[in-house]
């Protein structure tokens, strides 16, 4: 395997940065991860072990049905999310109708438990948490050349990332209009803002997986679901409305007007809008309707260029194996990279850094590894290499 100069690349990731005046994130679990969020592995061990009774006995019966299906991987939260809801589907939540002896009725009823244990389980850790780092990143981020929109898109379903923003008083936008119980609206997201707009500056905030302040509503008029966003509930249990989170590919489907599949339209158009430096963090590439997406657009757009860090090098090994052929793509994880296509091993050499020249913001000496694949250490080099600390520590304060 060959060897990659680590200060070379990083001394590139810096121009990067500095001279790019259009860029965008990607948020994966691992930024919540950071925070001692837990992750989809951790949300499903921690369900199962507060569900009992019916609901536990049925919650097995769909996960042992799913393994027979995924046999590469472990079966996970979303997975169950998605059968229990195709259940709900295929019996009309309908207590006379099975599948494998859950019926529709109980489909829908553990569906919306496992949703408000979700949401019991994060807003405790969210309670917990410690969001100084986040709001740093969006202090920087807010910071940034002001001629683009600042654009975030996250699969986090947690409420990290608008605790930090509204915290440090820096404006956002979802999508969402209204301040009685907020809605979703289409076409302010169809098309992006012009220099002269107000709003240009505001942090675009597009979460693709759901929100634990979003909420299904049956509106009375036309007989359909559309989703609301609610702020601080005090007990998730008394809300009579199902929470939104990891929709299935049936909601996507029949929801052309929810968030959705806007967002996911967004992501497309903006990842193919020109000149644009993409940056992902936390995302381990394993939702693949988004991979698709991400990939497309690599290919279609020579102006796109992608920056990724990973936590492990075991993720760098499989995305290695899907875009071995993007120039524009570039991986960065604790000991291999991908740089211009090619898979290697990071080589540090310190009588290669100039005069005052310092490694120490990305390069564990002692350990020998990268460290920004820790969004934590991310955010500390993005502050470090900005020139914009004061300023920052300002807006936090």
């Amino acid at each position: 395997m060959e060897k990659i100069n680590v200060i070379r690349e990083v001394r590139e990731l810096k121009t990067h940065l500095s001279y790019s005046k259009n860029v965008g994130f990607f948020f994966g679990a691992g930024t919540s991860c950071a925070l001692k969020i837990p992750n989809v592995e951790q949300l499903t061990t921690g369900i199962e072990a507060k569900l009992t009774a019916d609901f536990l006995t049925n919650f097995k019966i769909v996960k042992t049905d799913l393994e027979t299906a995924i046999t590469d991987r472990k079966v996970n939260i979303e997975d169950i999310l998605n059968h229990i809801r195709r259940i709900r589907e295929i019996t009309g939540e309908k207590d006379n109708k099975k599948y494998e002896g859950v019926t529709g009725e109980a489909a829908k009823l553990l569906d919306k438990e496992i949703c408000t244990i979700i949401y019991n389980i994060i807003a405790e850790k969210e309670a917990e948490a410690d969001i100084e780092k986040t709001k740093k990143f969006f202090a920087w981020l807010s910071l940034l050349n002001r001629d683009f929109s600042k654009e975030v898109f996250t699969t986090n379903y947690d409420l990290i990332i608008e605790k930090s923003l509204e915290a440090s008083q820096i404006p956002y936008f979802d999508g969402f209009v209204g301040s009685y119980e907020p809605f979703f609206w289409q076409e302010s997201i169809d098309q992006f803002v012009n220099k002269n707009d107000l709003t240009q500056n505001w942090i675009r905030l597009w979460k693709i997986h759901g929100s634990l302040s979003w909420f299904w509503k049956l509106d009375p008029k036309t007989k359909a679901l559309k989703i609301i966003r609610i702020g601080k509930i005090e007990n998730i249990k008394k809300e009579e409305n199902e929470l939104v989170i990891y929709p299935s590919k049936e909601k996507y489907d029949s929801s052309k007007k929810q968030p959705f599949i806007a967002y996911f339209d967004r992501l497309k158009n903006y990842l193919l809008s020109g000149e644009l430096l993409f940056v992902f963090t936390g995302y381990s590439f394993s939702d693949q309707h988004i991979n698709e997406i991400i990939f497309n657009c690599l290919r279609q757009n020579n102006r796109l260029t992608a920056l990724v860090f990973f936590f492990q090098d075991s993720e760098v090994e499989s995305l290695h194996k899907q875009t071995s052929s993007y120039m524009n793509l570039n991986v960065f994880g604790p000991k291999k990279a991908i740089i211009n296509g090619n898979l290697g091993e990071w080589e540090y050499i310190s009588t290669d850094l100039k005069p005052n020249e310092k490694a120490d913001s990305y390069w564990d000496e002692t350990d020998g590894k990268f460290k920004l694949g820790d969004f934590n250490e991310l955010v500390n080099f993005l502050i470090s290499n900005s020139g914009k600390k004061e300023a920052i520590d300002t807006i936090v304060k």
